[in-house]
């Protein structure tokens, strides 16, 4: 793969990452309510599982996966199903008190749910897969050697966990984290409400999809 080519890979998932969507609301969601580790945990997480598509990808199996109605719609139902709770969760739990997990002699936040979260985020949902498959095909060829697909599946992985990382760190610097704690009870509402409103479309395209 010629440098050209990777920027021009580095920089349609940059682009790609930057998009507003369930991901950030969840990344965001996670730095709010237990901090700057939490949220880094959330976007880790998230990356490793952008990087699992890739290697879905360059490994053939999204071209079975997309083939397959079924499948397909069955992990786009669960990952809207999955959106939904975190945003019924998010509403029921309104804002927790300003997270301790960063401070000296403090407790750790749980960090287990929130890279789960972040995680789950990105493997549920299916469309990963087409844009991988769209991305990729612009790149890989029948001579290219597992060094160049190994470079990309790297380029995608971490680059949205770069970015989401970033998003994390700057979300939880000191005025950025009070600002979002004074008004924490609305954000955490509104991102929830973006979570359910998303799954919920979500949920009943796949559904019409599959009954038609």
């Amino acid at each position: 793969m010629t440098l050209t080519h990777w920027l021009s890979l580095f920089t349609v998932c940059l682009l790609g990452a930057i998009s507003p969507g369930p991901s950030l609301a969840v990344v965001l969601g996670n730095t709010l309510r237990q901090g700057r580790g939490a949220g880094l945990a959330a976007a880790l997480a998230h990356g490793a599982g952008v990087g699992l598509y890739g290697l879905i990808t360059v490994s053939g199996l999204a071209v079975v996966m997309t083939s397959s109605p079924r499948l397909f719609g069955g992990l786009q139902i669960l990952g809207a199903c999955y959106l939904v709770y975190l945003g019924l969760r998010g509403l029921l739990a309104g804002a927790a008190p300003p997270a301790a997990g960063d401070e000296t002699g403090a407790p750790a936040p749980r960090r287990g749910s929130s890279a789960t979260a972040g995680f789950l985020v990105a493997f549920l949902n299916p469309k990963l897969a087409i844009f991988m498959l769209a991305l990729f095909s612009q790149f890989l060829g029948p001579d290219n050697h597992w060094g160049a697909k190994t470079v990309m599946v790297l380029t995608v992985g971490l680059t949205d966990a770069a970015w989401y990382s970033l998003v994390a760190v700057l979300a939880s610097r000191p005025g950025a984290l009070a600002w979002l704690r004074y008004r924490g009870v609305l954000i955490e509402r509104l991102l929830a409400v973006v979570l359910i409103v998303l799954g919920s479309l979500v949920l009943l395209r796949a559904l019409a999809a599959l009954a038609g």
